[in-house]
Parts: C-alpha cells; sequence; structure tokens
C-alpha cells in the first residue's frame, strides 16, 4: 500500500497577506505544492489529500484538478470549527481554527494508510520525500513515528529572526525533546536565539523540526480522544491551538511510542512574509537551471 500525502493548506495566510498556498512561483506559475507533490509522486506516494477551507475549495479544486489528473490520486477535507468536536459547543466568540493536530484529525476519514504530514507553504526538497517515503513503507507502525529532520542553519531568513522547533534526541536518534526557540538568527559565525534570560548560541547543526511528520494511521483514534480533552480543558481559551507536536508528546509521554528525527540534506526555504517571495523564487529558478526539476512541472 503506497503512503500518503497530507497537506495543511487551510491556514488564512495573516501575516502574508493573501492566500499564498496558491501563489505561483515557479517558471510556469507552479505553487511550492506544486513541488511538493511532485516529489511525493517521484518518491512513491500514492495520495494526496488537501485540508482546505470550504470557502476556497472550488478555486483550488480547480487550480490543482487539471495537472494532477492521472499522476496521484487525491481527496479534499475541510477544517471546520465544530468538526470532531463531540457535541461539546464551540467557545463563544472563537473565530481561530483549532490548530494543526486539529487538521489531522479532520482527514480521519479518508486516510487508511501510513501517512506524511506537510505545510502548504513550505518548500521541503526531494530527499525530504525520498526519506519520508521510506521510513512510512518500510519502518513506520503502532509504536514508531518519524519527524524529517533538517539543519538548522538551512533554515534560517535572511530577513530577520525565526522560530523553530529544535529537537533533542537521543544516540538513536529517538526524539527527546522539542523545544520552541523564538528570535533565531545568525550573527557572525554563529546561530543565536534570544529569550527572557538572554542570548544563547545554538548550533549550526542543530536538528529542527519544520512540520513534517509521518504517521501511522492508528493516530486517529489517539488524536480524537486527546482533541476531545484540549477543548474541554481550553474552553474559555479562544485562542488556544491543538498542535502536531501534542500529538507527539502524547505518543511518546503516555502511549510508549518512538519518534525517530530522520536526518535529512534538503536546504528548505518557505514564505511567511511578502519579503520572503523573490527568494523563493530565485531558490526555485536555482534548483530549475541545475536540472534538479523540469521547467514546467506537469508537461
Amino acid at each position: 500500500m503506497q503512503p500518503t500525502l497530507l497537506i495543511l493548506a487551510a491556514g488564512m495566510a495573516s501575516r502574508y497577506g493573501s492566500m499564498k498556498q496558491t501563489q505561483g512561483f515557479g517558471p510556469s506559475g507552479e505553487t511550492i505544492m506544486d513541488y511538493s507533490i511532485y516529489d511525493a509522486i517521484r518518491a512513491g506516494f500514492g495520495k494526496v489529500v488537501f485540508i482546505i477551507r470550504k470557502d476556497f475549495a472550488e478555486g483550488f479544486k480547480n487550480t490543482f484538478e487539471p495537472k494532477l489528473k492521472g499522476k496521484i490520486k487525491t481527496a479534499y477535507v475541510y477544517q471546520e470549527m465544530e468538526s470532531y468536536l463531540d457535541g461539546q459547543p464551540v467557545p463563544e466568540g472563537r473565530t481561530k481554527p483549532w490548530g494543526t493536530g486539529h487538521a489531522i484529525l479532520c482527514a480521519m476519514e479518508v486516510i487508511k494508510e501510513p501517512f506524511a504530514v506537510i505545510n502548504a507553504d513550505d518548500f521541503y526538497g526531494q530527499d525530504a520525500f525520498v526519506k519520508a517515503a521510506a521510513f512510512l513503507n518500510n519502518d513506520c507502525n503502532e509504536k514508531t513515528y518519524s519527524i524529517i529532520g533538517y539543519e538548522l542553519a538551512k533554515t534560517l531568513s535572511e530577513h530577520g529572526t525565526v522560530s523553530r522547533g529544535v529537537c533533542q534526541v537521543d544516540d538513536s536518534n529517538n526524539l527527546v525533546s522539542i523545544k520552541e526557540r523564538t528570535k533565531i538568527y545568525r550573527e557572525a559565525d554563529t546561530i543565536v536565539y534570544e529569550d527572557e534570560a538572554g542570548k544563547h548560541e545554538v548550533p549550526f547543526n542543530s536538528s529542527v523540526s519544520m512540520n513534517f511528520w509521518c504517521f501511522h494511521q492508528s493516530v486517529f483514534p489517539a488524536t480524537e480522544k486527546l482533541f476531545h480533552q484540549f477543548v474541554k480543558e481550553n474552553s474559555h481559551n479562544i485562542k488556544a491551538e491543538f498542535f502536531i507536536p501534542l500529538i507527539g508528546d502524547e505518543f511518546v509521554s503516555t502511549q510508549g511510542g518512538n519518534i525517530k528525527v530522520i536526518p535529512c540534506s534538503s536546504q528548505w526555504f518557505g514564505v511567511t512574509y511578502k519579503e520572503d517571495a523573490p527568494v523563493v523564487q530565485a531558490s526555485i529558478d536555482k534548483l530549475v537551471t541545475d536540472g534538479e526539476y523540469p521547467s514546467n512541472l506537469w508537461a
């Protein structure tokens, strides 16, 4: 059974100011998602599931269906505020979606095989999908998930500080913890992050999570139970978000699971602010010039 790729594309693109998920960056108008799907097909994924908002579903499908037809199976899932609440009311005044962990839960009915999860607006590179497919086909099970880990130095921005989940791993590359570090940047020949206690150096080769996770399909029932508990505990916090690392933490701490951190050699890049767009475009142009991708992905 071929693994599935789940793409989180329901974000409101608030910081970026437009629907960045469908903006063209490639020579023939390809989106960042197009490159992820292309790499996933090359690596042997059999289906792509898009988590989107219902209000832009028609335009989204019109963009992706013609070019993907016959190349990979597709499915669409809507992340609605009331999905999987188990009869609990949506907290009064809440307008923000429940977060990336809830987005995964919304795909429960359409995913019945091991699967990878990625962000729509991050460029992960071919090596990441090759590594993910190998893990999902050979090593993924009820007790073993994984994160594709990126070298910190390959995930920095020239336009300011970034936030990254810095992974601590044991001698067998199993995840021990993820620490969210904000305000990370390059300073002379070092990488540092700032917090209330001041400035701290981070090793260049630190492994960081860029939200590329690999799960067994048995993750869904446990996630549903965890989400119900989360909603009850946060009924008065209308901004609380159910993030994927909460699922990972629960899996390791109470279910006796292991999360492998699989090193990846790819250069990551993504679009958070409008100023990042030219850098992304130039990076893709170079990959096309170097022959890693054709000038028209779907021709």
